[in-house]
């Protein structure tokens, strides 16, 4: 087949799609072909003026969510397609089908669940058998926590230290909240009103991982406590329903390659003693506000006013001053400590998952290009493109390293930071 487009954008117009644009024009190589799609030909053609440089020669390609025979041309002609069109359990399906169908890799910024799960149960055969592949969760959701395990997993397979057991993601960022992630919610809600069987779906820790991935015991907090060995308080960390199962899928797809005993949550850390106590209580009831708001049709008006619209964003001063640091904290069998941090400058949600995006469309790019892409089917960031992807957000600024605690008897701790060695793909 004649693929004369590389890297296609589609949902280019959109504010988290602008902006991903704005990191490809920057960045991309002067041999990367990238398509801007969407609906309107007319306003791709308006961002593609405003890009200017080495966008200006950029292909339009007008193709629409609701129109299978657009998204299969679209398709056909690209490498690579980059979604920012959501709410994905909505408009997402078709596209992910149609990749899956024409050998096309894929990736997005989902964070839903339940559309992950489906795009497992309708997609992940074909594109094993065609060769796609199908990389979902390539921004904030849920690039920092694949990658922070996928650290901590090569760092203890490099020292011989074996497989990873109890590991926990403490989370600090500063960052809005985006109109496509809300909007996200609101489908969620609604399907989880409408469908007992979503209820159940979204509860299972196992919801992507076909239920093999986790030693037992594995749950989900949801209330807080207090820290053992700290004494800070913490509470569940709002995305880590969502990060969490990626990060078990990613165990399961490697064969259980974490450990046999691997066990992994995510946690906000809110202080010490009564203030740490009285602002965990504040999170959970701001968490829980916010549900029954979007829930209640009286109430959800009012909610909407309050909450940015899809396609609303903040300012680029704003976005400039977001950050967010993760550090991931596991023990190996043998008793080693690792900790692994993922941090980077920019608003989470729009700044840094931009180029988290634009970098992991750009790095499908070159493996496919090279020859090592490796196998098909609905992956997650760290298990398609995990070496490369950590690589490639080193050299945009982003921290990602190991530190190593080894334990020696009768010594004092030995701290150091470690690359892990890069793995050849087979």
């Amino acid at each position: 087949m004649d693929r004369d487009v590389d890297v296609c954008l589609f949902g280019a117009t959109g504010f988290v799609g602008r902006l991903v644009a704005e990191h490809l024009a920057r960045v991309a190589p002067p041999d990367v072909v990238v398509a801007l799609a969407g609906r309107s030909e007319e306003r791709l053609r308006q961002l593609r003026a405003g890009l200017g440089g080495r966008a200006a020669d950029w292909p339009v390609v007008v193709a629409d969510s609701s129109d299978a025979e657009s998204l299969r041309r679209m398709v056909d002609r690209a490498r690579v397609v980059v979604s920012t069109v959501g709410p994905y359990q909505r408009h997402g399906i078709p596209l992910v089908e149609a990749c899956a169908e024409g050998g096309t890799d894929y990736a997005d910024l989902t964070g839903e669940t339940l559309f992950v799960r489906e795009a497992i149960e309708r997609a992940h055969e074909t594109a094993r058998a065609s060769g796609a592949r199908l990389v979902v969760s390539c921004g904030f959701d849920s690039v920092p926590s694949d990658l922070a395990v996928h650290l901590l997993h090569r760092a203890a397979e490099a020292d011989g230290a074996g497989g990873l057991t109890d590991t926990t993601l403490l989370a600090r960022a500063r960052g809005g909240v985006s109109g496509g992630t809300v909007d996200s919610m609101r489908v969620m809600v609604q399907q989880l009103r409408e469908d007992p069987s979503a209820g159940r779906v979204m509860r299972d820790p196992e919801a992507l991982s076909g239920g093999v991935s986790g030693a037992p015991g594995q749950e989900d907090p949801w209330r807080p406590f207090v820290e053992e060995g700290t004494g800070r308080w913490v509470v569940p960390f709002f995305m880590g329903p969502y990060n969490t199962r990626v990060v078990r899928r990613s165990h399961a797809l490697t064969g259980l390659g974490y450990g046999p005993r691997f066990r992994y949550r995510e946690l906000m850390t809110t202080g010490r003693g009564v203030r740490g106590a009285v602002r965990a209580a504040a999170v959970m009831a701001g968490l829980g506000a916010l549900g029954a708001g979007l829930a209640t049709p009286g109430l959800r008006r009012l909610v909407d006013r309050v909450l940015p619209a899809p396609g609303d964003g903040p300012s680029r001063e704003r976005r400039e001053q977001g950050w967010f640091r993760m550090e991931t904290r596991t023990t190996t069998e043998d008793g080693t400590g690792y900790a692994a941090t993922v941090a980077a400058q920019g608003d989470p949600g729009y700044a840094a998952t931009s180029v988290m995006l634009g970098q992991a469309a750009l790095v499908l790019l070159a493996t496919r290009r090279a020859g090592s892409a490796g196998q098909g089917g609905v992956l997650t960031p760290a298990v398609a493109i995990g070496d490369e992807l950590v690589e490639a957000l080193r050299e945009q600024g982003f921290t990602l390293e190991v530190e190593r605690e080894q334990q020696v008897a009768g010594q004092p701790a030995e701290r150091r930071v470690t690359t892990p060695p890069r793995k050849e793909r087979a």
